[in-house]
């Protein structure tokens, strides 16, 4: 066990906090299209997980739902 293992963990969305709060004026144009093309791929992973989540929704809906 280590110390990092005792250590809270951040609460949801704080990376996504940060990262806004981020100065770019540090960044390149390169360093700033791999942050744009890293986000975009964060994006769809988000939009997968949504249509996962829909789906599994949709399934049990029909399932429960008696009316006809």
């Amino acid at each position: 066990m280590t110390f990092e293992d005792l250590e809270p963990r951040s609460g949801r969305g704080a990376t996504l906090t940060a990262l806004s709060r981020e100065d770019l004026d540090l960044y390149s144009v390169e360093e700033l299209n791999e942050r744009i093309e890293a986000l975009q791929a964060e994006i769809a992973r988000a939009r997968a997980a949504i249509d996962g989540k829909q789906a599994k929704k949709n399934a049990a809906d029909a399932l429960f739902n008696f009316r006809p």
